[in-house]
């Protein structure tokens, strides 16, 4: 037998064989099917996007024009303004020049004088004092306005506080002179017992106060002799500064404020 008339006889498919076939032709038309569907999604995809870009165009080419409408009648208000400017400018100019043109006189320059400042110290610097009410006054003296810086009982001060001291021995030694007549002029006996009584207690109250006042004279002269000595204005206690407001309200003070108080303290424990 030859090649040619030799027949080729088909084996018998089994059933297992038969679907496996099946399966591989229905995943090939799948795969087949699937690149066609990209291609849709694909063109769909294309076809917004160039949508979407013609429409963004147009708005753009809208506002544009918008604009260009709006600009040309900006341009033309402003180009009115401006010419009816001018024709008014050209109106009042010539009103302008019929008035005669003032003479301009010539500015008076002033020249500045330049001062050099000069720095001065706090002793060096002059107090302004600024006069006194009679409510301040202390036995007839102004009251010590102390500059910044100022050392504490300095001469200046010490002067201050002496003639305090002074003016306040001289209005004492008057009282008790003046005392001292009105008793002398008033010797005449009364004859009603109730006038001789008030005149009596009236001379009491009297000799009492000219007591305290003999006793304060003491205090001024023991102060005088500690401005003297130099120790005036510093507690004898504790050596701290008394203080310029306190020697002007007491002058004869020579505690602080603390061991007066503390001295207050034991005064009234003790009674």
């Amino acid at each position: 037998m030859t090649a040619t008339s030799k027949k080729r006889t088909k084996k018998p498919i089994s059933k297992k064989a038969s679907k496996k076939v099946v399966k591989k032709r229905i995943v090939r038309k799948k795969a087949v099917k699937k690149p066609s569907t990209a291609k849709k999604t694909a063109a769909k995809k294309t076809k917004r996007v160039k949508k979407t870009t013609a429409r963004k165009a147009k708005s753009a080419k809208k506002a544009a024009v918008r604009k260009a409408k709006t600009t040309k009648k900006l341009v033309k208000k402003t180009s009115k303004k401006q010419v009816s400017r001018k024709k008014s400018a050209k109106k009042s100019a010539p009103a302008k020049a019929k008035k005669k043109a003032k003479p301009v006189r010539a500015k008076r320059v002033k020249k500045k004088t330049i001062r050099k400042k000069t720095k001065t110290t706090a002793a060096a610097r002059p107090t302004r004092k600024k006069p006194a009410k009679d409510d301040e006054m202390i036995h007839g003296i102004a009251p010590y306005r102390a500059s910044r810086g100022e050392e504490y009982m300095n001469p200046q001060q010490i002067e201050h506080f002496r003639e305090i001291l002074s003016a306040w021995r001289r209005e004492l030694v008057g009282e008790i002179n003046r005392t001292i007549h009105s008793m002398q002029d008033e010797t005449v006996n009364h004859p009603d017992p109730n006038d001789r009584a008030t005149q009596e207690t009236d001379m009491s109250l009297e000799l009492r106060s000219r007591d305290r006042e003999r006793k304060l004279i003491k205090k001024i002269d023991d102060t005088v002799a500690l401005i003297d000595a130099g120790d005036y204005g510093y507690c004898v206690k504790c050596g701290v500064e008394v203080g310029v407001a306190r020697l002007e309200a007491r002058p004869t003070a020579n505690l602080c404020i603390d061991c007066k108080t503390l001295d207050e303290i034991r005064e009234k424990q003790m009674i």
